[in-house]
Order: C-alpha cells, then sequence, then structure tokens
C-alpha cells in the first residue's frame, strides 16, 4: 500500500467506541490538531487553549520543552495557566498553581504540595494531571487528542508536513473564530462554487467570470488533492506572482488545507490550520510562508485580502446557522459537493479503521470533477 492508502493501526485501540459520529457532531480523534505558531510560545510562558470542548494549557520550560497539559488543578479546580513556571531543587521545571502552590511537571505528575508537613506521608507523585503528546513540526505547535478517555497511548504517527514551508518563519498569519463546527468549517473550506458569490473582489473574481472547470483529483496521506495545475483564469490575483505559477491544492484530516504555488524556483505556501475549540466553535488559522520577491511587497495587500476572506466566510457561517439550528437534511451534488462528501468518507473511514484496530484504507480514488465557479 502507498501512504496515500493506509497508516499505522492502533496500537491499543478500546475494545468498544463509539459509531463515526453524524455530520456536523463529533470529532476526529487520535489526531493532532495545531495550537500556535512556535514563536508564540516563549520560554516560561503558560497559555489556556480550548481544544474539542476541553481546557489545555500549552506550555514551554525556560530550557525550551513544550508541554501540555488539562488546564485544571486537580485540588481546586483552578486554572493552572494562571500559575507560573519556577524551579525547584530536585523536582526540575514545573508548573506552579496559583492557588495553593501545588506543583505539576511537564508530564502532569505532581510534583509537591507545599501546605504538607513532614510527618504527613501523603504522596503527591499519585497526583496526574492529564498531559497530551505535543510536537513541533516546522515552526507550528501539534497536540494529539486521542479516543482513550484515560489519556493513555502513544501518538502512532506523526504531524503533516506541509511543502514550501521556505524563507524562515511564516511571513503572513490570520485568524478568526467561526461559531461554526468544524464538519461545516471544512466543507465551506473546500467549497469550490461559493467564490463568485460570496468573494466578490475586483482582484479576485465574480459571478459574470464564471466558466466551466475541469480538475484532476488524487488521494494523498489521510486526505486528498486537487493536482498541480496552472490557476484558473479568472483568479486574478495569480497574475501577480508573475512567470507560469502552478498550483496544488490538498486536503488532510483533521482539518488542513494548504495550496503549494511554484513559480520557477521560486514557491508560496497557504496554509489553513482549522481547530475545533467547542462543539459550535472553530479557529481558523491562515499561515503563508514564500520566498518569492514579490510577497514582502505585496503582504499588505494580501493581509487586508486575507481578512476579507475570513469576515465574509464567516459571515456566510452565521447565516447558515440561522438554517442549520432547525437541523434540515442537506443535499449534496456532483461535481461541486465531491470534496465534502470525500471529507465525509474520510472521517468515517478514519473513525471505523481505529475502532477495529486496522490500517485506514483511503476511501478516494482519482477522478476528474466538473463544474462553474
Amino acid at each position: 500500500m502507498t501512504p496515500a492508502d493506509s497508516a499505522s493501526p492502533a496500537a491499543s485501540a478500546p475494545e468498544a467506541k463509539a459509531p463515526p459520529a453524524a455530520f456536523g457532531k463529533g470529532f476526529v480523534l487520535d489526531a493532532w490538531y495545531f495550537v500556535a505558531l512556535s514563536r508564540d510560545v516563549a520560554p516560561g510562558s503558560l497559555k489556556r487553549h480550548e481544544l474539542l470542548g476541553e481546557p489545555v494549557l500549552v506550555g514551554r520550560t525556560k530550557a525550551g520543552q513544550v508541554f501540555a497539559m488539562r488546564d485544571i488543578c486537580p485540588h481546586r479546580a483552578a486554572p493552572l495557566s494562571a500559575g507560573r513556571v519556577v524551579e525547584k531543587p530536585g523536582e526540575g521545571e514545573t508548573v506552579e498553581c496559583c492557588y495553593h502552590g501545588w506543583r505539576f511537571r511537564p508530564d502532569g505528575v505532581c510534583a509537591a504540595i507545599p501546605s504538607l508537613v513532614e510527618d504527613q506521608a501523603y504522596e503527591p507523585d499519585r497526583i496526574r494531571v492529564r498531559s497530551y503528546a505535543v510536537r513541533e513540526s516546522q515552526g507550528m505547535v501539534f497536540v494529539w487528542i486521542t479516543s482513550d478517555p484515560r489519556g493513555a497511548g502513544e501518538p502512532d504517527h506523526e504531524p503533516p508536513q506541509f511543502p514550501g514551508v521556505v524563507g524562515g518563519e511564516a511571513k503572513l498569519v490570520e485568524w478568526m473564530d467561526f461559531e461554526s463546527h468544524i464538519d461545516h468549517a471544512v466543507v465551506g473550506l473546500m467549497d469550490p462554487a461559493h467564490g463568485p458569490y460570496v468573494h466578490q473582489q475586483w482582484w479576485w473574481r465574480s459571478e459574470h467570470s464564471m466558466h466551466e472547470k475541469a480538475k484532476a483529483f488524487e488521494p494523498r496521506e489521510l486526505g486528498f488533492s486537487m493536482v498541480r495545475h496552472a490557476p484558473s483564469s479568472n483568479s486574478r490575483a495569480y497574475k501577480l506572482l508573475g512567470g507560469a505559477p502552478a498550483t496544488e491544492i490538498t486536503f488532510r484530516l483533521p482539518g488542513y488545507r494548504w495550496e503549494h504555488i511554484q513559480v520557477g524556483p521560486k514557491q508560496v505556501l497557504a496554509l489553513t490550520c482549522l481547530t475545533p475549540i467547542t462543539e459550535n466553535r472553530t479557529r481558523i488559522t491562515q499561515i503563508f510562508w514564500s520566498d518569492h520577491w514579490i510577497f514582502n511587497i505585496a503582504k499588505p495587500f494580501l493581509r487586508m485580502g486575507v481578512v476579507a476572506f475570513l469576515k465574509q466566510d464567516g459571515g456566510m457561517v452565521n447565516l447558515q446557522n440561522e438554517g442549520l439550528r432547525y437541523d434540515p437534511a442537506l443535499i449534496w451534488i456532483d461535481d461541486a459537493d465531491k470534496q465534502a462528501k470525500w471529507y465525509q468518507q474520510l472521517k468515517r473511514e478514519w473513525s471505523k479503521s481505529r475502532a477495529e484496530g486496522r490500517p485506514f484504507a483511503n476511501p478516494v480514488k482519482p477522478a476528474t470533477l466538473r463544474w462553474k465557479s
């Protein structure tokens, strides 16, 4: 099997797991979620995040180790992120709770309870805060969310590697929270037909420039790609890059979409990370890298465009929610909605493969899709 067809099976999947959730419900588990850029996690810092409805502290020791744990002190429920990183003899660096000074190592094990006296035989290391596996990769921090309710088990695959992370640190980062389940955010992101109606900038496209398109797609690891092609003639912004740009657009579970553009030896990577905060809120983070000379010149205009796109998509999500609160049946059509169908198939297969302890089998098959936009 190729990487596009399979992934490692769960090492020790629980015997009974819930069936795959319906569209707009539940989350992809046993997966890496983007939480922050590495540069935003400073040494000695503690920051509260919310992932899949759970409070998660993401911090870095003064020595540089990134860690994550549940952001609730088991003593009296104060957020550990409100504390500080301290170093005591024999303990190493720990997170000190702001309420009673309980200290926890980066792996979540309690190192000390200051209120105990010497003849009290309570063993602090029997107390543990749930910890999360963390990886730093390509200047980003990812947190592993397991399906095991005990929080046990090590990740059996690594975070995705993205092509085109060039030119040092990210050139441009923008984010926005959408009042939406991640499923609706994902299919909105990959929807090829909404652009002329929702994004009507002069430099992009409009309903008056719509024409038929045919794009080839292939399976990729945990997802699929619109294979490398020349940008659409009615996408005027690409002309700023000059030369003959060729772009490939990829989606990967649980919520990553990236467009990798090559113009001769130069590259642009536009990465979108979807991070579910709660059942009804999703953070959309857009990150750009490039070693193309024009990128620095165009950056202020690109920022305005990215913000405009996010606001327009966010506004449409709010309108969509007016209908979704009545839980209507949704109609999916080919070929414009085929990517949305693939996403749902990928989610179902991922959940089933984990529950059954077998390799993931990518349900996406090579195809050419046609639509107007």
